[in-house]
């Protein structure tokens, strides 16, 4: 294989071995991991809400730091996409196909499946839905990758080392180390989680499109159906993936991002628009007043509060984590030549700001439709919710279709951002692995989601991505600690405004 670094080899093996074991046994992989993920929730949900919250005070410290004019590459460097281009990919790599389903299946099941803190379809309960969801979805995740990217970004395209996990801890561990066994542990770690992610998102993903294929047009709902809307969504992710990154995911990435906001305003218009706007004014004042209540509740002398968070802050925190190093990665390379200030600015609020109004639209469409007793979303399966909410609009059949095609599209650019993402590390950090490598991920991938669907293996991988997301959470916060202090010598090595104006003085007085 071109230019592969062992990291490549090992990180096959591992996937290998877990692919075998959810194919032989998918039930005993479900179990092991199932429990390991409960001891993690149990045991380091305090550690999971301390470290989330220090790296959104980094982030936030960072727009108004004096490392804010420091541009992620050299100073004439300019950035290679546009405002518009720019957002659109930040959003279609860090949330995509997950955002159309959970933005209605998510406010349900708060409000009346599993309520974070009051009783089932009470108003108070209804109001906490949405409030929760843009918890869940808002700047803490997009801190966490915004630390990972910014570390990437800073040490590839500033100081001109590979684009590697293992290369950012270069100042705190010394570059002999980070090229050794424990960088190579390091680098694994990061394929292995982007992987296993994103397999089970393709096979999550395969089931989602095939239930939404169901619902609208009677097709049937089997593993069959499944494989085969896979291997059609793969040649296509290769295909956009040959094309390199500068075509194939800008141009997916635009699409979507209007076909998604198409699908919005439709939805918005012949929905109940006003009740939206209310429930998202009233749901971003209450988000930003218990905005650190959320961060940091735990339900400690609360059982049932504390299986709540437990099963959903604690699981959605890990599960960033996890997803750190394969958004991290992507949006480290579309974001050459901006600024620290310009690029934690635009990765924390602007995608995050198109969450809350998705999730406003989305959600109150879907809690209107059971708060007025027309149908019970509630028991819908997760893959139907959306398509059980715009049956009773206007132009429903329409949407549904839209829908179906938004989230296709999502599922080709995570896809063909993750074989971009994957080649990058295990070629060495190169930011243009060869289109071989790049194919070589995708059908391994979708090798992988094929079995897992196939043997039912999905919340096995899963819960296995929860797990590499412990080790992984401590390797986010040496990245932060070890761009702190490279970014703090580099401004130390500067001539501070006076030293400079008089430097000038004196050559002009010369």
């Amino acid at each position: 294989m071109k230019n592969v670094s062992s990291v490549f080899w090992y990180a096959l093996a591992i996937c290998a071995v877990l692919v075998v074991w959810g194919a032989v046994a998918p039930e005993h992989l479900q179990t092991v991991t199932s429990s390991t993920t409960a001891f993690i929730s149990e045991a380091f949900g305090w550690y999971y809400l301390l470290i989330i919250m220090l790296v959104l005070a980094f982030c936030i410290y960072l727009i108004f730091s004096r490392f804010g004019k420091i541009k992620l590459g050299k100073e004439d460097d300019k950035p290679d996409f546009n405002l518009a281009s720019w957002f659109a990919m930040l959003f279609s790599a860090g949330m995509g196909m997950g955002l159309v389903f959970w933005t209605t299946a998510e406010p349900i099941s708060h409000a009346f499946k599993s309520p974070p803190g009051a009783e089932a379809g009470s108003n108070e309960a209804i109001k906490q839905s949405l409030q929760y969801s843009f918890f869940h979805w808002g700047i803490h995740a997009w801190a966490v990758y915004g630390v990972v990217a910014l570390a990437l970004a800073y040490f590839k395209f500033r100081k001109d080392l590979p684009g590697l996990i293992s290369a950012t801890l270069i100042p705190i561990f010394g570059e002999k180390s980070m090229r050794g066994w424990p960088g190579k542990l390091i680098d694994t770690l990061a394929i292995f989680a982007t992987v296993v992610g994103v397999a089970s998102t393709l096979g999550f993903g395969s089931a989602q499109i095939n239930g939404g294929l169901s619902y609208l047009f009677n097709l049937p709902s089997n593993y069959g159906m499944q494989l085969l809307i896979l291997a059609v969504s793969t040649v296509l992710f290769i295909i956009s993936a040959w094309s390199g990154i500068g075509k194939g995911i800008k141009y997916l990435s635009n699409i979507n991002m209007g076909l998604g906001f198409v699908l919005m305003l439709l939805l918005f218009i012949v929905g109940p628009t006003l009740y939206i706007l209310n429930m998202f004014t009233s749901t971003l004042g209450s988000y930003i007043a218990n905005f650190f209540d959320m961060s940091f509740r735990l339900s400690p002398l609360n059982e049932e509060g504390r299986t709540w968070i437990d099963n959903w802050t604690i699981f959605y925190w890990a599960w960033w984590v996890s997803w750190a190093p394969f958004v991290g990665i992507f949006i480290a390379r579309i974001s050459k030549g901006r600024t620290i200030k310009e690029f934690m600015l635009g990765v924390l609020f602007v995608p995050a700001l198109v969450c809350f109004i998705f999730f406003a639209v989305f959600g109150v469409s879907a809690l209107n439709i059971e708060q007025n007793g027309i149908d019970a979303i509630s028991t819908y399966s997760l893959e139907t919710t959306t398509f059980g909410v715009l049956q009773h609009y206007p132009l429903g059949q329409f949407m549904s279709l839209l829908t179906v095609v938004v989230i296709a599209i999502f599922f080709i650019t995570s896809a063909d951002s993750a074989t971009f993402v994957l080649g990058m590390l295990s070629t060495s950090g190169s930011i243009n692995p060869a289109n071989s490598v790049k194919v070589t991920w995708g059908l391994a991938m979708s090798a992988m989601a094929a079995i897992i669907v196939y043997f039912g293996g999905t919340q096995g991988l899963q819960n296995m991505l929860i797990i590499a997301a412990l080790p992984f959470s401590v390797v986010l916060l040496l990245m932060g600690g070890s761009f702190y202090k490279a970014a703090r010598q580099e401004i130390a090595k500067k001539p501070s405004r006076k030293i400079r104006k008089d430097m000038e003085k004196q050559k002009s007085a010369g």
